[in-house]
């Protein structure tokens, strides 16, 4: 009798919901809850050690109001927060730009948060601009928070894309290779056709999110980006998206131009737009060089090398 030849798709069957008691949450959702928890601490720690003054160690102090040279963690609470509205609408742009055939023929789909999704991309933009909007009114330093956050954000991304993992979520093109993989039981899970061999596309996409971060640390530590300036979140989120497009090429999503999907070309633009800022912010602070004056991305000082920042005892502390 001829031997079938042996496909090793990884089975997946457990139960992707946790039950307490009179409660039932998804093993995802506790995952991610898990991930935002970590990323804030991880984001507080750097900022801990980013100091506002570059010129002086973090552990120092302003003589003026005694507070330490290095990022308010407290604002950190409130740049988190901001986040929340801008990620929200800019997820549900690039839900809708992804779905525009069925969002033009239901319009009232893009406000029914019930319907659909959010797309990543753009979430993380318009998290970023509402962000920095609530940042820039408590005069505190984006540029230097934009440093001190790509790493974290970057970490929960990648957390959130394992944790997809637990809910059979965001699997990719059917696939019979050395690592597809298949949801079987009842589930409940989140992709269509669970059970069909697939690419793990949300794995792939952290462990390419893993491999932007190792990227980044490797550019700092050869000496590269390291000023707190804002160039480093610019460079991260452009490897990034990058790194999504070639993920991408394993999604079912359909292609709108040429062989790229709509979530690719939205990254595409999204890199392009980081890189330009990336070789502008290159030339002003240049031309800024060569006329002696001090390069942009955080406070000022005086000669005497006294801060010239706002006074942090100004607003009380959570």
């Amino acid at each position: 009798m001829p031997t079938l030849p042996f496909r090793p798709v990884i089975e997946l069957a457990f139960d992707p919901v946790a039950v307490v008691g009179d409660w039932h949450v998804r093993l995802q959702t506790i995952a991610l809850a898990v991930v935002i928890f970590l990323g804030l601490l991880v984001a507080a720690r750097i900022a801990r050690r980013t100091p506002i003054n570059a010129r002086q160690s973090p552990d120092a102090v302003d003589p003026r109001s005694g507070e330490p040279n290095h990022l308010r963690r407290d604002d950190l609470l409130y740049i988190a927060v901001a986040a929340l509205p801008g990620a929200v609408l800019g997820g549900r742009l690039g839900w809708a730009l992804v779905h525009v055939g069925y969002v033009t023929a239901n319009a009232g789909s893009l406000l029914d948060i019930s319907v659909g999704g959010f797309g990543l991309p753009l979430a993380v933009v318009g998290g970023t601009l509402t962000a920095a909007l609530v940042g820039s009114l408590l005069d505190t330093p984006i540029p230097r928070w934009l440093h001190a956050l790509i790493l974290p954000v970057l970490f929960g991304i990648a957390g959130g894309k394992l944790a997809m993992v637990l809910g059979g979520d965001g699997q990719g093109m059917p696939w019979d290779g050395a690592w597809a993989t298949a949801y079987l039981g009842p589930g409940p899970w989140l992709s269509l056709a669970p059970a069909v061999p697939s690419h793990p596309s949300q794995a792939y996409e952290a462990l390419a999110t893993v491999g932007v971060i190792v990227l980044l640390v490797v550019l700092r530590s050869a000496g590269l980006f390291r000023a707190p300036n804002g160039t480093l979140f610019l460079v991260g989120l452009a490897a990034w998206c990058l790194a999504r497009v070639g993920v991408a090429f394993t999604w079912r999503d359909p292609a709108v131009l040429g062989a790229l999907g709509m979530d690719q070309v939205l990254c595409l633009g999204i890199a392009a737009v980081s890189l330009v800022l990336l070789a502008t912010g290159a030339l002003v602070g240049r031309a800024r060089a060569r006329r002696g004056q001090a390069p942009g991305g955080g406070p000022r000082f005086a000669i005497d090398d006294e801060p010239d920042w706002p006074d942090p005892a100004a607003r009380p502390r959570i």
